[in-house]
């Protein structure tokens, strides 16, 4: 099969993400993980449609606000009552195929979301911290934990926050407000070592 990463350039191709380059004085990271698969999902999920879903995602489809579910390569995260997005890594047309064969003739919706949204993963100590600046969601531990997904607000930018372990955070933002994303977290982690600006190519 093709890669199908061969075609595509990464909304921030232009910009230098190495962590080591731009933190080299802190133990907090950004970095872009670009091309993961995104189908996005419409369907009853106590329907037989949902259950052949789930068979094909190895989990169940989750079932409450801001939880996921994870089986192999695949993450299911909670949008609403009848709404997931499936991060995968995947190739497209093969999960999104299987997905639209499961839901056969029921009704819902299976769509390929990839060139979407682009993925920023956020960690270390002082990861929450810089979130915390732009973030009116509660992100303490106590409300939100690793395998929580939500849909929130950082700085400007609308965005699907996961928090993937206690210290990283994966940021899913619209593929046209990625750069504005970096140059807001790269402000907001100036206090925790930043020492670089970051460049374009």
């Amino acid at each position: 099969m093709a890669d199908h990463t061969a075609w595509r350039e990464s909304p921030l191709a232009h910009l230098y993400l190495d962590p080591e380059a731009l933190l080299a004085e802190a133990d907090t990271s950004l970095r872009e993980v670009p091309y993961l698969t995104m189908v996005g999902i419409r369907v009853d999920p106590g329907g037989p449609a949902g259950a052949r879903l789930a068979t094909v995602l190895g989990a169940a489809l989750p079932d409450r606000c801001a939880a996921t579910s994870s089986h192999g390569p695949h993450t299911a995260l909670w949008l609403g009552p009848d709404e997931w997005l499936v991060v995968s890594t995947d190739e497209p047309e093969a999960l999104t195929e299987a997905l639209v064969d499961a839901l056969g003739d029921s009704s819902g919706a299976v769509i390929d979301v990839s060139a979407n949204r682009t993925t920023l993963e956020l960690s270390g100590p002082h990861a929450r911290e810089a979130l915390e600046k732009g973030c009116a969601a509660d992100l303490h531990p106590r409300r939100f934990h690793p395998g929580m997904a939500i849909t929130a607000t950082v700085g400007p930018v609308p965005l699907l926050l996961w928090q993937t372990t206690p210290d990283t955070y994966r940021l899913l933002p619209r593929s046209s407000f990625a750069a504005y994303l970096v140059a807001w977290l790269r402000d907001a982690l100036l206090e925790f070592g930043l020492h670089e600006d970051i460049r374009c190519r």
